[in-house]
């Protein structure tokens, strides 16, 4: 089965914990983790099969975009079954505190 990568950049921490939320509530997707990239950005990354990403992705930008105030989503990009060599060098690749929550 492929697996799929999946990301959103957003502006603002409680944007990134509500589409966090809202990804692995609405499809069978594991949380690989976040990261701050720069002056309130923050982008996060979920990896599972590439429907469940898409259901995921779609989930996490609506909960994004339907907050008040200043949250949005930056950018947003999905990698059907990524080559092992980008796993090797970008941070999506299943870790131990990732795998118990594997897909």
């Amino acid at each position: 089965m492929p697996v799929a990568v999946g990301m959103i950049e957003t502006y603002g921490y409680p944007a990134v914990l509500a589409a966090a939320d809202a990804m692995v509530k609405a499809g069978r997707v594991a949380l690989m983790g976040y990261t701050s990239c720069a002056s309130g950005r923050y982008v996060i990354s979920i990896r599972g099969p590439v429907a469940e990403v898409k259901r995921g992705m779609e989930a996490g930008i609506a909960a994004v975009e339907g907050m008040p105030g200043s949250a949005k989503v930056e950018s947003h990009y999905i990698v059907p079954n990524p080559p092992e060599n980008i796993e090797a060098i970008l941070p999506i690749d299943y870790s131990e505190r990732s795998e118990p929550f594997r897909t």
